[in-house]
């Protein structure tokens, strides 16, 4: 494998958040185990979120990667769709409020939720 999909969850042009499927490099390592580039952060957290979690909607407030360690998280859209992450699974979440804007429940951002009637455990790794 010379790539890697990942899933972003960002801001677009009129405010709403949406997903998009990007290819990550794998160009270091050896062919046994392929790397992506060094990417910088800015340290790591660890959320344990009870069975039954649920936010309304909201924005990332700084951009990360949110990996999940344990049970399955919902991310819902605005528009009604939404994507489903389980043990394993990681997405960049850089929905952020557009510059200047104030934030609307009915126009930005997402909501997430512990799915299965299981308690979520997920490490975001700021970027």
């Amino acid at each position: 494998m010379t790539t890697l999909t990942l899933t972003t969850l960002y801001t677009d042009v009129s405010g709403r958040a949406r997903f998009r499927d990007d290819a990550l490099p794998l160009a270091e390592g050896a062919p046994a185990a392929r790397l992506s580039a060094l990417m910088a952060s800015g340290g790591c957290q660890f959320r344990h979120s009870p069975a039954g979690f649920a936010s309304g909607f909201h924005c990332t407030a700084t951009p990360q990667w949110l990996v999940v360690l344990q049970g399955r998280i919902e991310i819902g859209l605005q528009d009604g769709s939404a994507r489903t992450f389980g043990p394993g699974e990681c997405f960049y979440s850089n929905d952020t409020l557009p510059p200047g804007a104030a934030f609307d429940p009915a126009l930005h951002g997402h909501r997430s939720r512990a799915l299965d009637g299981k308690p979520l455990v997920t490490l975001f790794v700021r970027a």
